[in-house]
């Protein structure tokens, strides 16, 4: 499966999981995440996605002055992105765990619909 695909489902959620930690700019933040295992996340998504999800209220932004040259756009979560954060990874858990149980070979429950249709057949 190509890894790049997932990313683009849960880049949000692991942008706003690297901010809830403590806030960072852009690189700092791609750099994290390169760290926890996402090797493949590209500078452009990540700014990108930091730009959506400011411009979308879930975060806030201040800068920082830097002594080896420009100054530098923190970002950090805020109440509406610390919620956000919340039903995100609520989300992915519940997805994660169905994938889980269809990759692990454990049988599968049983619903009302698969027993009425084995009993109409």
């Amino acid at each position: 499966m190509e890894s790049t695909q997932l990313l683009k489902g849960v880049l949000d959620l692991a942008v706003l999981a690297v901010l809830d930690r403590e806030d960072g700019y852009g690189y700092d933040v791609v750099r994290r995440l390169r760290a926890a295992g996402l090797e493949e996340v590209g500078d452009a998504s990540v700014y990108g996605t930091l730009r959506r999800l400011y411009n979308g209220g879930a975060l806030s932004s201040y800068v920082v002055p830097s002594d080896g040259g420009p100054h530098r756009k923190y970002y950090g979560i805020n109440a509406q992105g610390k919620a956000l954060l919340e039903v995100q990874a609520k989300g992915w858990q519940d997805f994660s765990r169905s994938m889980e149980l269809l990759i692990s070979g454990t049988p599968l429950p049983r619903t009302r619909t698969t027993e009425t249709t084995q009993e109409t057949e």
